[in-house]
């Protein structure tokens, strides 16, 4: 239920935040070269002369009826744009978490094993290093290196098939799922830590289980209760990373896309992909409540 109001409060922020930026969409289309008066048509053309309140009106009208309007500069439907570009995103998006989480758990482990130890202060120390880059940075640098002179991986694009997109996507997935994995390594280091020294892992030791079983049945399930709440919280900042990435690895998703109509002051593409990441990332969130109860019983009894 918390979605609806959620929506409702993005709508209205962001449609009165594009009209915020500067400029208009008919001056973008048209170029520095149009008359006053054709600029002045064409908005009166877009319906941008009415006031607030009746635009505002008016796009909610068409938002209940499922129309999110047509793009200013490229002339088609904004839902299609977002059909056919959201695909790459998710893709992109659940390929870095997917990354994210391989490069997260094991080093998380491995240094809640050897804490205070060289082993435990190198994790740390790369990771640390890696979460204060930016993440337009850390793509540059792989673009760089393990594409253009190394050439292992293509510099751009989407590629054709399943295989495909994982090839093309694995350097913009492993710039995102590196920043993902120095959030996830810290938190998850110290709730494996907090939860080795639980009085049921010393009885499950003192049953004689095995190392192995110790670990994946009683450490790994309730260290991963944080962690899961923190990989859910992220999601959000790997969509708005994939806004970055894409456009370094010309990629053609919803990111680059957004950058693009908030350069071209495409009004309906930026109001309809805000829509989109914010119902998105708030099925996200109720995904990962449900993930967390099933974690830990206890969170259906509150």
């Amino acid at each position: 239920m918390q979605i609806i109001p959620t929506f409702l409060a993005v709508m209205l922020l962001v449609f009165l935040l594009v009209r915020l930026l500067p400029g208009d969409p008919a001056s973008a289309v048209l170029g520095d070269r149009a008359t006053a008066e054709i600029v002045e048509r064409t908005n009166r053309e877009l319906g941008l002369d009415r006031p607030l309140p009746v635009q505002f009106g008016l796009f909610v009208q068409r938002l209940l009826q499922g129309d999110l309007g047509d793009s200013i500069s490229l002339k088609v439907p904004v839902l299609r744009l977002i059909a056919e570009r959201l695909p790459v995103t998710l893709f992109l998006s659940v390929y870095a978490a997917v990354l994210g989480v391989l490069l997260a758990v094991p080093l998380a482990v491995l240094a809640a094993v050897r804490r205070n130890t060289w082993v435990d202060a190198l994790i740390r120390g790369v990771f640390q290093v890696g979460l204060s880059l930016p993440v337009f940075y850390v793509a540059l640098q792989l673009l760089t290196l393990l594409g253009a002179r190394l050439g292992w991986f293509p510099i751009g694009g989407y590629g054709e098939g399943f295989t495909g997109h994982l090839y093309h996507l694995f350097l913009p997935a492993l710039t995102l799922g590196l920043n993902l994995a120095a959030v996830l390594v810290r938190t998850l280091r110290n709730s494996v830590i907090e939860v080795l020294t639980a009085e049921y892992v010393s009885f499950a030791r003192a049953k004689g289980l095995r190392g192995r079983v110790i670990m994946t049945r009683h450490v790994l399930r309730n260290a991963l209760i944080a962690t899961v709440t923190l990989l859910g919280l992220n999601i959000g900042g790997l969509i708005g990373g994939a806004v970055i990435t894409e456009s370094v690895f010309a990629i053609p998703g919803v990111g680059r896309l957004m950058v693009d109509a908030i350069f071209g002051r495409d009004y309906p593409v930026i109001q309809g992909l805000t829509l989109t990441f914010a119902v998105v990332v708030s099925l996200v969130f109720l995904v990962t409540d449900l993930i967390h109860s099933r974690l830990d019983p206890r969170v259906e009894l509150n």
